[in-house]
């Protein structure tokens, strides 16, 4: 039985293993994407983001537990990088150990090694290994974020925002990112001061925004003990029915598709022009000031 096979038939250990060579980009991996890529487009995916500390994974515990009642589950939790090893810093699986031992359900911290946005790049490329494979819903915790962070849009079919109350004026200023990337919004923590106040404070900010096919809700939970994210996860549901029943799924499943090409071609782009041997050339013009670092990468890219 192949790798993908048994990846197919549930075994933790294969399912570990390709998603280490697709995240390290080896051949192997590239080969693997290949063979299950076409087998799936059925999985649903669930970006979640927000504010380090609003509460990201004990929400995306309660969600898992709503999911894995229906289907197979797969997290993808995105942390920062350890600057020694590389590695997850953070390990989100802490908060979701009751899930460890549920046949359903598979969880994955990654390292986003540098890469901003609130994924790693490797993101998308798993993503799509978990979809060919079989899971039924992959939920994608990113890394904390600001609204310049925004690349979930990017990798997921439904974007859950969370904040905390106390949010205040931050709301302003995170308008032009988060806001307009949201499809439902979460104010967790609503227990304390102020939930009140920061859920008004997103629905007239979300009055003032472009007039949408889909108007984002805004749920309050308490993640710690489960309130609301019944609530949510209908929210989550009335999002994807409303994306199939207007068909403007596909639509944004293809905006998706161009995002992850551009995306691919960048990074092999980017890999390729790395100042080698072959560069030193251009390199040593613009040391002597008569070529332009602009008009020298201009001529790096042409050669490739």
């Amino acid at each position: 039985m192949s790798l993908i096979d048994q990846a197919r038939a549930g075994d933790r250990r294969s399912i570990a293993r390709l998603i280490s060579r697709v995240e390290d980009d080896t051949e192997e991996g590239r080969r693997a994407l290949t063979a299950v890529y076409p087998a799936g487009g059925a999985a649903w995916v669930t970006g979640i983001t927000g504010a380090p500390g609003s509460g990201k994974s004990t929400l995306v515990d309660r969600l898992i537990r709503a999911a894995a009642a229906e289907t197979a589950v797969a997290v993808i939790a995105v942390d920062p990088s350890s600057p020694f090893t590389g590695g997850a810093v953070l390990g989100d699986r802490i908060r979701m150990q009751d899930h460890t031992g549920d046949p359903n359900v598979y969880i994955r911290s990654m390292a986003n090694r540098g890469h901003l946005g609130g994924l790693a790049d490797a993101t998308p490329r798993v993503v799509a290994l978990l979809d060919g494979i079989g899971f039924g819903e992959i939920l994608v915790e990113t890394v904390g974020v600001g609204q310049a962070e925004i690349d979930v849009a990017s990798s997921a079919d439904t974007v859950v925002v969370v904040l905390n109350p106390g949010w205040g004026d931050s709301i302003q200023a995170a308008k032009a990112g988060l806001l307009e990337i949201g499809d439902v919004f979460v104010v967790n923590k609503a227990d304390r001061r102020g939930a009140d106040d920061a859920v008004t404070d997103l629905m007239r900010m979300l009055d003032l925004g472009p007039e949408r096919s889909w108007r984002p809700p805004v749920v309050t939970t308490v993640a710690t003990d489960g309130t609301g994210t019944e609530a949510l996860w209908s929210a989550i549901t009335d999002h994807r029915r409303h994306l199939e029943e207007t068909g403007t799924l596909r639509e944004r499943r293809r905006d998706r598709a161009v995002r992850e090409i551009e995306a691919a071609i960048r990074t092999r782009l980017r890999r390729r022009a790395s100042l080698g041997d072959a560069s030193n050339e251009v390199l040593a013009r613009v040391v002597a000031r008569t070529v332009d670092p602009w008009a020298a990468a201009g001529t790096i890219v042409h050669t490739l």
